[in-house]
């Protein structure tokens, strides 16, 4: 495993980092104990950096995974959401759920509180309002850094996270969001800001089912060359991206994918999910890879650099979730 220091945290965290959420929620619909295996085994191959929320339903097997092992052996970052029924995040709701964290994780304090998919128009209300109640909170020893995460598939130029990365002394110590060989704009938006004013990155959406589904990644192609977006012949090929795939390029295109985001200037830890031992060891194998050749990372940047919003597939839960809002 690589180690980094994260942004100006001077956490050093694995360039692998494991997500519990997603479409895979480590799988705990397997099992806790499967899932608690998983997390168990992401350690063993030396990621120290674990991702959850409240909202992913993940915190409790988390905790139990992570009780017994030494407090300074991993990084723990999780996440307070805005209630899907809510208009708008609330104070107390925020504080509520970091204290919730807490006791679920069954630890004192977690490395990194994040404010999760924060939308462009309430960015104005968490920064005056909410950031100065949790910076309260970080001096009580709840947290020792504050980030803050896009609402991706909501936001294709990434305005939110322009605003809270812009200045030297954004309060915000690290970031998570969206880019993949599909859905470049951070390149220009993003990594600028967060390599000038030291945020520490956490890169979401690396690879989705687009990039997993062949006949997805198809019908998206036929779509987008439809719309004038790519090249004719893309959508002519039942492997699109077949191109990636060679000997001293990508080994499959999911490793295409997890090279390209982990070799991009400005990425600190690539954040994927699993609830599969096999894909596990697949994924760290991948990330820990060189970066594809100069060639083939020209040739995306040609073909997709100007796509908005390409692999942006939002989970089964945070769905359901959003179902179960609007019939409530």
């Amino acid at each position: 495993m690589e180690y980094t220091t994260l942004g100006r945290t001077g956490l050093r965290v694995s360039v692998a980092g494991l997500g519990t959420g997603g479409f895979s929620q480590i799988g705990i619909g397997q099992s806790e104990n499967h899932a608690v295996s998983i997390i168990h085994q992401a350690m063993d191959l030396g990621i120290n950096l674990i991702d959850t929320a409240a909202v992913y339903g993940t915190e409790h097997v988390v905790g139990r995974a992570l009780k017994g092992v030494a407090r300074d052996s991993f990084v723990l970052c999780t996440k307070a959401s805005k209630p899907i029924e809510d208009a708008s995040f609330s104070v107390a709701k925020i504080l509520e759920s970091l204290d919730g964290s807490l006791t679920r994780l069954g630890l004192d304090y977690v490395d990194v509180f994040q404010l999760h998919a924060v939308p462009p128009a309430a960015y104005d209300f968490v920064r005056n309002e909410i950031v100065p109640a949790l910076l309260r909170e970080k001096e009580k020893g709840k947290f020792r850094f504050l980030g803050i995460t896009e609402t991706s598939p909501n936001d294709h130029e990434q305005v939110m996270l322009q605003k809270a990365a812009a200045t030297a002394d954004t309060p915000w110590d690290t970031a998570m969001f969206a880019f993949n060989l599909m859905d470049q704009v951070a390149r220009e938006n993003v990594f600028p800001l967060t390599l000038k004013n030291r945020v520490g990155t956490l890169m979401m959406f690396a690879v989705r089912s687009i990039f997993a589904r062949p006949a997805q990644l198809a019908d998206t192609m036929k779509d987008l060359a439809a719309k004038g977006l790519v090249p004719a012949d893309l959508a002519a090929s039942d492997e699109p991206l077949g191109f990636l795939v060679h000997g001293g390029g990508a080994t499959s295109l999911t490793d295409a994918a997890y090279r390209y985001v982990r070799h991009e200037p400005g990425v600190d830890v690539v954040l994927f999910g699993t609830g599969d031992s096999a894909h596990l060891k697949a994924n760290v194998a991948s990330i820990m890879r060189p970066p594809l050749p100069d060639a083939d990372r020209a040739k995306l940047k040609t073909l997709f650099s100007h796509l908005r919003g390409v692999g942006l597939e939002m989970p089964p839960f945070a769905t359901a979730r959003r179902a179960a809002a609007k019939a409530g």
